[in-house]
């Protein structure tokens, strides 16, 4: 697919990571300069240091008829924008944005962006070790809840710790989509091997969740 991405910092560059693994055609516009070259220089990948809410910054990115389009920017403005001007301009088929007012939400979707997700949806569900940041699972819903993301840490008496993923009997609809362990950003694949403080970037159904955070947390 052809794939826009405008703005943002170290989800942008995260998102780029994941996009590249399955071969992508990505196109990457970040109005901060040093940041577009921090994308660039980690990615391998040309990005457009420009402000993609202006018509000519997607026109010179060759943005025209792009699958999809992200708008990442702290500025729930500037995305909505960017993601009118792609999709009327420059024919995109789908538009997502990130907004950090949720009462933007419903009001996005109404005014013609195709999706919409908050950072406010990011819930701690439970709390592992006491009142630690570090030990929070989060979820996150998309597209109207029917997919969840779950970010859950993994502590050093869980099961699963020093099992390759191909070897955990893990419950249906799961995809261990991206693995943070520190300083790093991993893409597994079934020989990876799951670590003491690594943090699991988990897709999935609503209906499955509950189970699936029960399961990861199964002690030794």
């Amino acid at each position: 697919m052809k794939i826009v991405i405008t703005g943002g910092k170290h989800e942008a560059d995260f998102i780029v990571k994941m996009l590249q693994e399955e071969h992508h055609q990505l196109i990457v516009i970040n109005q901060d300069r040093d940041f577009a070259e921090y994308i660039s220089s980690h990615n391998d990948i040309a990005v457009f240091p420009g402000d993609p809410t202006k018509a000519y910054t997607l026109s010179d990115a060759e943005a025209q008829n792009a699958d999809v389009l992200l708008a990442l920017s702290d500025n729930d403005t500037d995305n909505y924008i960017t993601c009118i001007t792609g999709k009327r301009l420059f024919n995109i088929k789908k538009t997502v944005s990130k907004v950090r007012n949720p009462k933007n939400v419903e009001l996005f979707k109404k005014l013609g962006v195709d999706s919409v997700i908050s950072s406010t949806y990011l819930l701690a569900q439970t709390i592992l070790n006491e009142s630690s940041i570090e030990n929070m699972i989060k979820t996150l819903s998309i597209e109207d809840e029917k997919i969840v993301m779950i970010e859950l840490g993994v502590e050093s008496d869980f099961a699963l710790v020093n099992k390759r993923i191909m070897d955990i009997h893990f419950p249906k609809n799961i995809n261990i989509s991206c693995i943070f362990r520190d300083p790093h950003v991993i893409i597994p694949n079934g020989n990876t091997v799951i670590k003491s403080l690594d943090k699991l970037i988990i897709i999935s159904t609503p209906n499955e969740k509950d189970e699936i955070i029960e399961y990861i947390q199964k002690k030794r």
